[in-house]
Formats: structure tokens, sequence, C-alpha cells
């Protein structure tokens, strides 16, 4: 077995279309988006005697609490891989990535890997010497999964009755639109609900660059959408979606408080469902869960208890992993320690 780099992004979309657990923060699209953000990456492959097993997004990120290297739901393996074949790979990656720490100067290494949250694969990462980070990363550490094979009947048949009735509802009322968008134009549309959500209720949301370089590096290969509800012609909930890999992703949402009562996000959440369903996708992914029956008072808990009613399944994976490799993490430790306690996570 061993590491080699993959230039081809034919070679690598072709392997994750057929892996089961994967996000599009390991598509090469993700990384093209990090190139644009000039954020150095890498791409690798690990192969078994010329048979491609696993791949790899590295991305290196310089902040003023220290550099890291951050593999984002990564590394993807193959199907049916076996426990001491992944703990293999992350041998040999985790060689590779000290190689690049030192040439690069990296602090510490950052990974969240999908692996499901069981006693064997958590055995791995303590093995190689990983450690629980202080806080979760911007990759979800547990989401919500719908499975959207089935018929549009049968979906709302499987939904929370009251979210079945509010789609019926809202859909029902003539004030109310959904409006679908690939237009770059509106990224500007989507930033300016993302702005006045973040003021009201005070947190820093993402930057306009970065929305633009996401949406316009899955846009031009056709992977990206805008919804919008509108009521009597004002925008008051949107959502980007990313459709990549058989998978429809619910990765960027924000909605006006005000409007709260006529439940708009309930219809556009299910017309994202069914454009979903017309693009092909076989699974609707939430982006991150929280279980509100164990944590009523987390900021996500809300949200969770939304998404639930659509129907679908619980899935967990091991913690964010840090691999620490100078002192200067414990600066980096200190500082997302404060974070989660003050953001209440």
């Amino acid at each position: 077995m061993n590491l080699k780099e993959i230039t081809n992004k034919e070679e690598w979309e072709e392997f994750l279309f057929k892996c089961h657990e994967k996000t599009f923060l390991q598509s090469w699209n993700w990384g093209e988006l990090n190139v644009e953000s000039k954020n150095n990456i890498w791409r690798f492959g690990a192969y078994n005697n010329d048979m491609l097993i696993s791949v790899v997004l590295i991305i290196k990120i310089t902040a003023k609490r220290g550099r890291f290297l951050f593999i984002p739901h990564g590394p993807i393996f193959i199907e049916g891989l076996s426990t001491s074949d992944k703990k293999l790979v992350l041998e040999l990656l985790l060689t590779e990535l000290n190689k690049i720490s030192s040439v690069e100067k990296i602090d510490f290494i950052r990974i969240t890997p999908l692996l499901l949250a069981t006693e064997d694969n958590n055995d791995i990462l303590i093995d190689l010497g990983f450690r629980d980070a202080p806080m979760h990363s911007s990759a979800y550490e547990a989401t919500w999964k719908l499975n959207i094979s089935a018929s549009e009947e049968e979906i709302l048949k499987n939904m929370r009755k009251t979210t079945r009735y509010l789609i019926k509802k809202v859909s029902e009322n003539a004030d109310i639109a959904i409006e679908k968008s690939t237009n770059p134009s509106d990224i500007e549309v989507y930033q300016k609900l993302n702005k006045e959500v973040a003021e009201r209720q005070k947190f820093v949301p993402f930057s306009d660059d970065f929305i633009k370089n996401e949406f316009e590096a899955f846009n031009k290969d056709n992977e990206a959408m805008f919804l919008f509800g509108k009521y009597q012609g004002k925008i008051v909930c949107g959502a980007m979606i990313i459709f990549w890999s058989g998978v429809a992703f619910y990765h960027q949402a924000a909605s006006l408080g005000e409007f709260s009562k006529l439940s708009i996000p309930y219809l556009l959440q299910w017309e994202a469902i069914k454009e979903a369903k017309n693009r092909n996708c076989h699974t609707y992914d939430f982006w991150g869960f929280v279980d509100p029956a164990k944590y009523p008072n987390h900021p996500w808990a809300g949200p969770t208890l939304f998404k639930m009613g659509f129907g679908g399944y619980q899935t967990e994976y091991v913690k964010t992993q840090d691999f620490v490799l100078t002192n200067k993490y414990w600066l980096n430790y200190l500082i997302e320690k404060i974070r989660k306690f003050r953001r209440g996570l």
C-alpha cells in the first residue's frame, strides 16, 4: 500500500461517486475553492496493488492562533475496507502529513474523519496519537440524512404530521412563493439576507468572498442552487444547496425571525428535496445534528427538530481529532475552549 498525489479530477470524482460515507468537503471543487481562497492544498490517493482505496484532501490553514493542516470529512474510504486497512491508510497519511508539516512549519493537524462513532474507529485514532479537539470544526460530527429514493408521496407520508401539514398550508398561501436560482448575481441577495440574520442573532456570518467562492466553485458544474422564500415579494428566507455525487447538502441557510409564524422554510425545504430528486440524488443531507432530547439548550437543538420533521435518520461520526506538533497548539486549544463556552456548544 502506498500514497500517491492525484492530479486527475475524473479519477478523484469517479472514486467518490462509489463511496457511501462522503461529503462535498472532499470533492475536487472544494479543493478548487480553497485554491481560490489562497490556501495551499494537497490531494492524495491510497493505493493497494494499484487499486485506489482511499482519497484525502489536505488544506493548509493559516490563522493568528497558529498554522494547521485540516482534513475536512476525510480521508474517504472505499466501501467494505477493513479496520486494519483503514488504520494502515491513516498511518501512511500521518507520515505524509508530518513531512508536509516540517516544510510548512505546521503547529498541529486536525481531521474530521467520516468514520462512524464506533469503539474500533476511536481506537484507531487513539493508537495513532490523536486527541479530541476542543470543539467541532466547520465540518459536522453528526448529521441528519433522508433517503429520497422513494416517491414524493412516500416521503411526505413518512414526515412528522405537523411538518406535512405546514408544507401543505404554506403551499396554499398565495402570498408565498419559492424561487430557485443559479444566477451568480443572487450571491449578493443571499448575503444581504444572511447579514440581516447575523446582526439580529449576534453571530459572525460567512464572508462575502467565501459564499461567492463556494457558489461559483460548484455552480460551474451545475452543482449549486439558491432557493429563496418570498412573502408578498419580500425575501424572508434562503438556502444554498450543493448537489454532488448523488447527495444534496443543505449547507447554507438564513431566515428572518419576524416571519417565522408563516413557516416558509418548510416549503423551501420540500422544494429543495424535490429538486434533489429531479437531479437523481439518492440522499438529502441536512448538514449537522445534535440530539435535542439530550441537549435541549444547544443552539442547534431547534434547527435539528425542524430537520427531523422531514423524516430520516441520524449518523454520528468520531469527534474532530487533533495531532499536536508544537506547543503553540495549546494557545489554540485555550481559545477554542473559550469560544465553545461562549457559544453554548
